[in-house]
């Protein structure tokens, strides 16, 4: 195969003498000059087709430095076959450069690669898998594939027959895989988890189990909840995938709305419960202003009238400082303005049956 594009070189150096070294010199001079002249026009043209792209030139540096030093393997490929060698030093020479053309195209393969998801994941609104989050992800797995791809091509260059070493690869994964089934589902999860994002660093969630916490870890395994109680709580990512997630930071704003729910007795002004509920959320300094509060009046109960408070704080994590405040406020306010807060109340009638 190597003889068959070879030719014109072999018929073309023919004219420079019978010595065998003074050909190779001269080709791989020959290919050294050539490999600048190509070198030259592939960066001027990828520079003009990338310049919208790659602002930097470094993708373009890439493409037209791998094209010269392939050039100048393939100058050495076609001096070594017009040296006097044995059989056996010409294929090791042959299978030694073709490994090397495999390197060269492989490592230029995983530069470009890490410069155009980094480029995609600088833009604007960038897709769902070239966020920040998973790149390393998508560097590990470039590098893996392509290393995989590396050692196939440079076996088939020294005639190793690689067919034995496929199928005992794949019966290895097979059992690999229903061993490490359950750590194999939670790398899957996260992968999912970091490309879709039901949540991020710093989010404040729920989960439908109950737990509750502000989101301090997302990993390939698992992810991490750090509670109220200052208790970091490790979660698989295969849990967290199949798991109802309350995002309570998610959303177009990281504001939470927090619901306070007040009864007041039957008889009660009720402008003057408004005002004062109003006026408390007012004064209160984790109350946002927009949007602004809120009042409902829900439900007549059975013993009071229900109003529910509607107002917005900064974020999730003050909810139970904030609800302990406002209920404490809200009750030292009642007492100053005569509103009363009642309580479930039944009257009970006794029967004398000696009367009757």
């Amino acid at each position: 195969m190597i003889e068959k594009w070879l030719g014109p070189v072999f018929r073309w150096v023919e004219f420079i003498g019978p010595n065998p070294f003074l050909q190779a010199v001269v080709i791989i001079l020959a290919f050294l000059v050539l490999g600048k002249l190509v070198d030259w026009v592939t960066r001027a043209a990828l520079d003009r087709v990338l310049i919208r792209w790659d602002s930097g030139g470094r993708l373009g540096g890439i493409g037209h430095r791998t094209v010269f030093r392939t050039i100048a393997l393939l100058g050495l490929l076609s001096a070594a076959e017009v040296l006097p060698m044995t059989p056996l030093l010409t294929r090791l020479t042959t299978a030694s450069v073709m490994s090397l053309l495999v390197l060269v195209w492989i490592s230029a393969t995983i530069r470009a690669g890490y410069l155009a998801v980094e480029t995609t994941s600088r833009r604007p609104a960038p897709p769902a898998w070239a966020r920040p989050a998973t790149l390393p992800l998508l560097h590990n797995l470039l590098r893996i594939v392509m290393a995989l791809v590396g050692a196939y091509l440079i076996l088939l260059a020294w005639d190793v027959n690689v067919t034995g070493l496929v199928a005992s690869a794949g019966i290895v994964g097979l059992a690999l895989s229903f061993a490490a089934q359950d750590t194999l589902g939670n790398l899957f999860a996260g992968v999912a988890i970091l490309i879709d994002q039901p949540y991020r660093i710093d989010d404040y969630i729920v989960l439908d189990s109950g737990e509750r916490g502000r989101v301090t870890h997302i990993g390939l395994r698992s992810t991490r909840l750090l509670t109220r109680d200052d208790e970091e709580i490790s979660i698989p990512n295969g849990i967290m995938g199949r798991a109802k997630i309350v995002n309570e930071s998610g959303g177009p704003h990281v504001k939470y709305r927090l619901r306070v729910p007040i009864g007041v007795a039957y008889g009660s002004d009720i402008d003057q419960v408004m005002a004062c509920l109003l006026k408390i959320s007012a004064e209160h300094p984790n109350v946002c202003r927009d949007p602004e509060p809120r009042i409902r009046l829900r439900t007549f109960g059975q013993s009071s009238i229900d109003f529910e408070l509607l107002v917005w704080i900064a974020e999730p994590a003050l909810r139970g400082l904030v609800l302990h405040e406002m209920n404490c406020e809200i009750y030292r306010s009642f007492a100053r303005e005569g509103i009363t807060i009642p309580f479930p109340q039944r009257d009970v009638y006794i029967r004398d049956w000696r009367k009757s």
